[in-house]
């Protein structure tokens, strides 16, 4: 590793159900590709070589993870830590990985990298991407894709108005930002508007900060809805060949 890398960790939010999947079993647990769809996020983010260690932050009554890491993750095992204390929200759960990473001696300005687990598609060169991207600088950033469709604001099923896309991004993930200033930022907007804290970014912003977007890749697509398996499917058996 080149000894000006970074050290970084990642917080894997890893405690919903995924409602909107139409599954049976929380999403990041179905099968995709021979494997479940956490496992495919864990082994592309094992493969990021500054990568310390990797927080999973699963629900106090998760069953499965660790068959699943025993059963289907190949790497080196020894960085990723599975945290039982996963939250009714994405926050709440990140902030359990954040506070367990301060209890195990990382440092308060250590970059930490926030990952959906419902982002298989993942790749360790995107991720090394934002990392030297961002490694220098004094805020952190955020993969994401400049916006492409026309945008449509909704009024009761009906479209309102319609939305210029210039200048908009989706956010995608990992988030990366300092252990202290994130976990700072999270406790503050959780304590005045819980429900609007729909991403790392969002907080940083709240402190007054622009996070750098850094171009993302249109497969680092959350898989939300029960079509997103089907295109999943697709790109992890083309890489398979």
């Amino acid at each position: 590793m080149d000894p000006k890398s970074p050290n970084i960790h990642f917080v894997i939010p890893c405690a919903g159900v995924g409602a909107r999947a139409g599954r049976d079993t929380p999403k990041q647990y179905a099968q995709l590709a021979a494997k479940p769809m956490i496992a495919h996020t864990l082994e592309a983010l094992l493969r990021v070589e500054s990568a310390k260690t990797i927080c999973l932050v699963v629900s106090p009554s998760d069953s499965l993870i660790e068959d699943i890491l025993s059963k289907y993750v190949h790497g080196n095992l020894s960085k990723v830590v599975v945290v039982k204390k996963g939250g009714d929200t994405r926050a709440l759960s990140v902030l359990a990985g954040l506070k367990h990473l301060e209890g195990i001696g990382v440092p308060k300005d250590a970059w930490v990298l926030v990952h959906d687990a419902a982002r298989c598609l993942i790749s360790p060169e995107l991720v090394e991407h934002l990392i030297k991207t961002c490694k220098d600088d004094e805020v952190g950033g955020l993969l994401a894709v400049p916006v492409a469709d026309t945008l449509k604001q909704e009024e009761g099923g009906r479209v309102k108005n319609t939305i210029t896309r210039g200048g908009k991004w989706s956010a995608q993930t990992p988030q990366m930002f300092r252990l202290e200033m994130l976990g700072r930022a999270l406790q503050s907007e959780l304590s005045k508007h819980a429900e609007l804290v729909t991403d790392e970014s969002s907080a940083i912003e709240s402190l007054g900060l622009q996070p750098i977007l850094v171009r993302g890749h249109s497969t680092n697509f959350k898989i939300t809805y029960p079509e997103d398996f089907e295109i999943a499917q697709a790109v992890l058996e083309s890489r398979l060949r």
